[in-house]
């Protein structure tokens, strides 16, 4: 095993990495085409601000989603509709034109001209003094209308805003929002406990909206807040939030190993050659066990560094007990890796 492990440092030393600077942008046009599309995006929490200039956790995720569907080649339009898919229309500051929003336009419109007409109904109707007298010669009494005739218009544009509201105005979202924050605290307990009922998916995600609130009030909070958010990120198939957890929680232990490996797990499944690199950082630093073993394995599979892989998946194996589960998984990537080797380039590795 001793001799296995020294070969494999070997191979990483004459293929170690550089330091590569990652740019957030390709370049100057696509940075202006991010700026553009998140100034177009409201943001859900603080509805007077877009994405861009809102500090809130959920813009910051949304910033990052919009970084991310831009690496992955979508459109304008496609990242536009990803989002209302999610956000409803209150997301664009341009919502498309349907009967609700037709009906915003109308109704205020309809009741301004509903009150006009009453009030000239009434005008005419009202009896003018001088104009008519009694047979005993009396002037009539002036009923002119009072303040009480604007009382129903008054009420209809209560009740059309009261609507407007509802439909538009997203209070459901902040309320759930507020109770997964107030719910953060039992849903947190159940998931660390092991004999407690295993949480749904609803709850999951108004545990991982719950913890990130109460992680960006207090970003220096416990490592294992940030652990277990980047966990729930993975779970729920968020790379944005995983990697965004894994990375404060590796900032504020980097010595931690779950941190460590976490956060190159999540940079790995995003292709973020930082993955690679911090990957190749940790083998260095002797922090080797399974779980790096097998990343370093499928991020030199990847890079089609076909001879460190099948090194380390071989280590990994004399590593595991013979009745270990994984142990099928790993022999299946390592005749994968022996047969790409025999029809493939082996060259590859030589070179790095």
């Amino acid at each position: 095993m001793r001799l296995l492990l020294s070969a494999l440092m070997l191979l990483l030393c004459a293929n170690a990495l550089a330091a590569i600077d990652v740019m957030p942008f390709k370049d100057e046009e696509q940075e202006q085409r991010f700026r553009l599309l998140t100034e177009q995006l409201r943001c859900p929490k603080c509805q007077n601000n877009s994405i861009a200039d809102s500090s809130s956790a959920i813009a910051a995720d949304l910033r990052q989603k919009v970084f991310t569907l831009m690496q992955e080649g979508k459109s304008d339009s496609d990242i536009v509709d990803y989002m209302v898919a999610r956000y409803g229309n209150f997301v664009t500051y341009d919502p498309p034109l349907t009967p609700l929003t037709m009906l915003l336009w109308v109704v205020p419109a309809a009741a301004i001209a509903m009150g006009g007409w009453a009030i000239v109904a009434r005008s005419r109707r009202r009896v003018r003094p001088g104009q008519e007298t009694f047979s005993d010669g009396r002037a009539p009494e002036d009923k002119s209308a009072g303040p009480w005739i604007f009382i129903p218009g008054a009420a209809l544009a209560l009740a059309v805003g009261a609507v407007s509201y509802s439909q538009t105005g997203h209070y459901q979202q902040v309320q759930r929002w507020q109770q997964a924050v107030a719910q953060t605290p039992a849903l947190l307990a159940r998931v660390q406990d092991p004999k407690a009922q295993p949480l749904d998916e609803d709850e999951l995600r108004r545990l991982a909206l719950g913890l990130r609130t109460t992680l960006w009030q207090n970003p220096d909070a416990s490592i294992e807040d940030w652990l277990m958010l980047g966990r729930l990120g993975r779970v729920l198939d968020n790379a944005a939030m995983a990697t965004q957890a894994y990375a404060r929680a590796y900032a504020l232990a980097p010595e931690n190993d779950r941190a460590a490996f976490g956060y190159a797990e999540a940079l790995l499944r995003v292709s973020d050659p930082r993955g690679d690199a911090l990957v190749r950082q940790l083998m260095e630093s002797q922090r080797v066990n399974d779980r790096l073993l097998n990343l370093y394995a499928l991020s030199a599979s990847e890079q089609a560094h076909f001879s460190e892989a099948l090194t380390a998946w071989r280590l990994l194996l004399k590593r595991l007990p013979p009745d270990d589960t994984r142990r099928a998984v790993i022999e299946h990537h390592i005749n994968q890796t022996e047969q790409r080797l025999t029809h493939g380039h082996p060259a590859v590795d030589a070179q790095g």
